[in-house]
């Protein structure tokens, strides 16, 4: 009982608190920026119009400006629920395609990022070379470089999946190689010391003792990795007028004013983000539990 008690007390109520917050914070704006809409209208039609008829209203618009929660909630349903997962209407289509982006530009980003953190730690012409190169990539603003990435392999005949993986992959890269190259020199000096005094080898070390001491680092990396490909996945879809996929979703709801459409996608690739850092949160939990770490 005082255990359940201190959960709801300690963690449940201030979340609800926060959501709580949020809504009520949330609803003033609806009332705020659709109300000039629904005044103009009145305005038009000749009709006096109460303030209580203006809330209603502006919780209603087909089109609002901001929309409503519950009609958020109502666009996820029928796009998630009603609609059969093959059909182009349906989110979840579209989240597929946006997800199966997000994962091959993940892999190829987490292996890329392993190989060159390794050599920058193994390697000090690359660590004085190759690091600095590196982080000045990620000064490169990523609605610059997509269109480019783009034209580029469509001029070589490479469409689909693949470009907008190499996008992810130039986001995700960055904070695998940042991490793993502060896991991998994370051992003390004393440790790397009494391996030599033990005569072990260049990968005896790695493996045995850099390699594990990089697991937190790594998994830490993972998360923001896995988001931001999401995010390069997304990015990816818009400058190719792409027709599946939650940034073709943003477009479509972009050109034809469809507000309720666009944030129903912007909540499902934020639910979608949330599950796979989860993923990742969990292989992490599983990872530290075989190395014998305690939480």
């Amino acid at each position: 009982m005082g255990t359940t008690s201190s959960f709801v007390r300690d963690r449940l109520f201030p979340v609800l608190t926060v959501i709580a917050v949020i809504l009520v914070i949330w609803h003033l704006f609806v009332i705020y920026l659709n109300a000039p809409f629904v005044r103009d209208q009145a305005a038009r039609a000749g009709e006096e119009i109460s303030f209580g008829q203006i809330m209603e209203r502006t919780f209603a618009q087909e089109r609002p400006v901001l929309p409503a929660p519950h009609q958020i909630i109502a666009e996820l349903w029928d796009t998630t629920v009603n609609k059969a997962v093959t059909s182009k209407r349906s989110l979840v289509y579209h989240a597929w395609i946006t997800l199966s982006a997000t994962l091959l530009g993940f892999g190829i980003g987490t292996a890329l990022g392993i190989l060159l953190a390794i050599g920058i730690v193994h390697n000090r012409a690359m660590d004085r070379s190759l690091m600095p190169w590196v982080i000045a990539s990620q000064t490169i603003p990523i609605l610059a470089v997509a269109p480019m990435i783009i034209v580029v392999l469509n001029a070589i005949g490479i469409s689909g999946v693949l470009p907008k993986a190499l996008i992810s992959t130039y986001l995700s890269f960055f904070p695998i190689v940042v991490g793993m190259v502060k896991g991998l020199r994370s051992p003390d000096i004393i440790l790397l010391d009494l391996m030599h005094t033990y005569h072990a080898s260049p990968s005896q070390i790695f493996w045995k003792l850099r390699w594990p001491s990089s697991m937190p680092y790594l998994f830490t990396s993972l998360k923001v990795a896995i988001a931001i490909s999401l995010v390069g996945a997304i990015v990816g879809e818009l400058p190719t007028g792409a027709v599946a996929g939650l940034g073709a979703r943003l477009l479509s709801g972009s050109y034809y004013g469809q507000t309720i459409q666009i944030w129903a996608a912007l909540f499902m690739a934020a639910g979608l983000a949330a599950i796979l850092v989860s993923i990742v949160g969990m292989a992490h939990a599983q990872v530290l539990k075989r190395m014998g770490v305690k939480p």
